[in-house]
């Protein structure tokens, strides 16, 4: 990976753990989604006039990460409803960086050296313990366990559209086009799927406006960071990005200490170091 694109994955994590604080602080998931989800579609539309359409090749991937990428952001929000920022987000992006690299190396032939294989799993061990942090303990059992176990599903649909992408953006002949396609797509699809997922679909609009300005906010961060994800996929390997993706885990303890009042523990502290020392070595290896 060159100092530029390693520099660009570091400022989207920086602006992921910015957009997933925005999600956590929302209170009506469904209408997060859907904010985030006009915000995608508004700069699709923008994307796709300007850039054209990808490869025909590559539309299988656009369609299946769109699908992919709908579910993420309903479990993701789930997820939050249930959890702790603090233990959700590492879980969930500690298991996709596992998966990623797993399947990455197995059967996508992306070769890794030792130290680079050993740093992705310090990585994500690190990640995942952080998880398994003792929680703020004004949160229920039940509720971290049903935080913990979207988390999971979360991290499974991480995996699955970072793969889907990895391979797309490649075979698209041109990365923009693919990445505005896939936010246009989304723009169209969550909305729908969340409208369908009310209780009340009449007063959905009405619960839409009233967080429109975060969600609004909250999606153009959301699609700056993955935009600068997917490019870096046509240029670095997978397990690479996805690694280095995590570093937004470095801040997600401390946004949850300080803005959702989570405690952030010694423990907590060492292992947020090991994790920045794993991704050292994937960088160096």
């Amino acid at each position: 990976m060159t100092l530029t694109v390693t520099a660009a994955v570091l400022l989207a994590a920086v602006m992921h753990s910015a957009w997933n604080a925005i999600a956590k602080a929302i209170p009506d998931r469904l209408a997060s989604s859907t904010m985030i989800a006009v915000a995608y579609g508004a700069c699709g539309v923008i994307g796709a006039a300007v850039f054209g359409i990808p490869l025909q090749q590559s539309w299988p991937y656009v369609l299946a990460s769109a699908v992919l990428q709908t579910c993420y952001l309903i479990l993701l929000t789930t997820s939050y409803k249930h959890g702790d920022f603090s233990q959700v987000y590492p879980l969930a992006r500690g298991l996709a960086v596992l998966l990623v690299t797993g399947i990455a190396t197995t059967f996508l032939a992306e070769r890794l050296s030792f130290w680079q294989l050993a740093g992705v799993a310090v990585v994500a061990g690190s990640l995942l313990s952080l998880a398994l942090v003792r929680q703020n303990v004004s949160a229920t059992t039940d509720g971290n366990r049903k935080g913990a176990f979207f988390a999971v599903l979360t991290g499974v649909a991480i995996a699955a559209y970072t793969l889907v992408d990895g391979v797309g953006v490649r075979v698209s002949g041109q990365s923009m086009a693919y990445i505005s396609w896939l936010f246009l797509l989304q723009g169209l699809l969550i909305p729908v799927v969340c409208w369908r997922m009310a209780k009340d679909r009449r007063a959905f609009p009405q619960r839409v406006a009233r967080y429109w300005k975060p969600g609004f906010i909250g999606g153009l961060v959301s699609m700056l960071a993955y935009g600068i994800v997917v490019w870096a996929q046509s240029l670095a390997p997978l397990a690479f990005v996805s690694a280095l993706r995590e570093t937004s885990v470095l801040l997600a303890g401390i946004i949850g200490a300080v803005f959702f009042k989570e405690k952030f523990s010694r423990l907590r502290g060492a292992l947020t170091v090991v994790a920045a020392a794993g991704i050292a070595a994937i960088q160096l290896g």
